[in-house]
């Protein structure tokens, strides 16, 4: 089975915000599987301790990226540093969130999670698309996987702009997949809910402990098990059954619940 995956979107995968939680995840399922590898993240000495790992645990070939996606012409730059590489998954992952209420929040940093959790995906999708559907044509396969999150299926308070963001990468997902039907490529905008990461243990610390959180490898491999059934896939059964539960009901009464519960760890 893993020989099958790789000859559909092997040889090599790039995998952005690779440095930690759900992208250093990604990076170590996709070297056991053989792919060869593009590192992206703006900690670099990271990348480089991860690549080594990777190679002397599987024999992977990595190539690290310095990569600040909170600059608008970060994706463009990754575009033409991998233009002579046979990529055929792209795995859109790098991101951030903000909680807490939203008129004390910086401005700035808004900006830079924006441009980071929408404009990157977004300009990733547009130049690799192509190069994706020309291996489609050619017999092979390609993939796009974009990590948004359950807080992307309604707004959710004390995390408003976040979630904001990630209904646009649900929305992108989504359309690509629509657009994209047929052509070789598949799409999947992969929705996790609590996972295990260094912004998970900074929101425990600061706040109060996070219930139902699931191992981001696990995150990983499901995600990657499930490209070909997209447009959505939510990974955490506990949090796939709370958000659709929260989504069936008036969304008035649904928010000020949420808000009520958030409100009270705060």
């Amino acid at each position: 089975m893993k020989e099958a995956f790789r000859e559909r979107y092997g040889p090599v995968a790039l995998v952005t915000g690779a440095s930690s939680g759900i992208g250093r995840a990604f990076a170590g399922e996709l070297a056991e599987r053989g792919f060869g590898l593009v590192l992206a993240a703006r900690r670099t000495g990271r990348l480089e301790e991860l690549a080594a790992k990777l190679k002397a645990a599987h024999g992977t070939t990595a190539q690290i990226c310095e990569s600040d996606l909170s600059q608008p012409d970060a994706p463009a730059a990754l575009l033409a540093v991998t233009a002579g590489v046979d990529i055929g998954l792209v795995v859109s992952n790098a991101g951030f969130n903000i909680r807490g209420a939203f008129e004390t929040t910086d401005a700035a940093e808004m900006a830079r999670m924006l441009t980071v959790n929408c404009h990157a995906p977004m300009q990733l999708a547009h130049g690799f698309i192509p190069r994706l559907k020309a291996r489609g044509a050619n017999g092979l396969g390609g993939g796009l996987i974009f990590t948004g999150s359950v807080e992307g299926f309604i707004g959710c308070p004390y995390s408003t702009a976040y979630s904001a963001t990630k209904a646009l990468v649900i929305g992108l997902g989504e359309g690509l997949y629509g657009e994209l039907a047929g052509s070789g490529v598949d799409v999947l905008a992969l929705c996790p809910g609590a996972t295990e990461s260094e912004a998970t243990a900074r929101y425990a610390e600061k706040y109060a402990a996070v219930q139902n959180m699931q191992p981001a490898r696990e995150v990983a491999r499901l995600a990657l098990d499930n490209i070909a059934d997209g447009p959505v896939f939510v990974p955490n059964a506990h949090y796939k059954a709370q958000f659709e539960q929260l989504t069936a009901m008036p969304r008035a009464r649904a928010l000020s619940a949420m808000a009520a519960a958030i409100r009270a760890t705060l």
